[in-house]
């Protein structure tokens, strides 16, 4: 199978993502900035990649730090585990879940057993944590 069909490697990958992680001395704003030159298929597959942690990409999607214990949250967990979803904010009995669909940045409110509602947008974030404040 030719290279441009199979994609770039893992070693390519890792190589490119230590570069990125060199160049912007891991400061968020400017990986966010990086992540957004790069061709559209090597970004997708970065953004659920082990090389990167859930809170980079948050923050390449969103353009904002949330609180702190969601920020370590998200820090604990490769961006990997955002394909399935990385729980990030709980209240009350609601939980909203941060995940990436169909290379797009997903916020579920969850009540553990079902997802209630889905967000989409740059503003996803703050409109599950408005639709739980308003639940409660």
């Amino acid at each position: 199978m030719p290279d441009e069909e199979r994609g770039i490697s893992y070693r390519e990958m890792a190589c490119i993502a230590e570069e990125l992680l060199e160049k912007t001395h891991e400061d968020e704003t400017l990986l966010a900035r990086e992540f957004t030159a790069l061709p559209d298929t090597l970004r997708r597959d970065l953004l659920v990649s082990d090389f990167f942690n859930a809170y980079q990409v948050f923050y390449y999607y969103f353009k904002q730090t949330p609180g702190e214990l969601e920020k370590e949250r998200l820090i604990l967990q490769p961006a990997s585990a955002l394909v399935q979803g990385v729980m990030i904010n709980e209240r009350e009995l609601l939980e909203i879940i941060f995940r990436i669909e169909d290379d797009q940045p997903v916020m579920s409110v969850s009540d553990g057993d079902r997802v209630l509602v889905n967000f989409r947008g740059i503003d996803a974030y703050e409109r599950a944590l408005r639709f739980i404040d308003e639940a409660l």
